[in-house]
């Protein structure tokens, strides 16, 4: 009897072990941002790997390994997300109508270095709509 209660108790340990260790892999993998109009994931370290939009972005990233994300927003939140992410601001640029903005946080994923600057947060935001990602967007706002 003892023996089995054992056996019991060691199958339970190795059960929450495991639990534990999965529910820290999915809290590893959250989404970085709060969800928009448009979830982008990208696949690849570079603008021309693969990207998929998504209205399950923790599915995704359970599932693949991502080099960035971004989302989209409607109206100017450049502010409301660069004060969530505690950001520092490196530098910004206008180009046909869109202000991109760089930023350094440290809440946020490794930096990638952008003309000698470490940046791991980009805002671009137009007329219409603000997107965030990290580190980069990959495509336009």
């Amino acid at each position: 009897m003892r023996a089995t209660w054992s056996a019991v108790k060691q199958l339970i340990c190795a059960a929450a072990v495991f639990i534990c260790a999965a529910a820290a892999f999915c809290l590893t993998r959250l989404p970085v941002f709060a969800q928009g109009k448009a979830y982008e994931l990208y696949d690849s370290a570079n603008s021309s790997g693969q990207s998929e939009v998504t209205k399950f972005p923790l599915l995704h990233k359970l599932t693949h390994l991502t080099a960035g994300e971004s989302a989209r927003y409607t109206g100017d939140r450049k502010e409301e997300l660069a004060a969530r992410y505690r950001a520092t601001l490196i530098f910004c640029e206008n180009v046909a109508g869109v202000e991109n903005c760089y930023y350094y946080s440290p809440l946020l994923g490794d930096p990638v270095d952008l003309g000698g600057r470490l940046v791991n947060l980009h805002i671009a935001v137009n007329a219409e709509q603000t997107v965030a990602g990290t580190p980069l967007i990959f495509g336009g706002c």
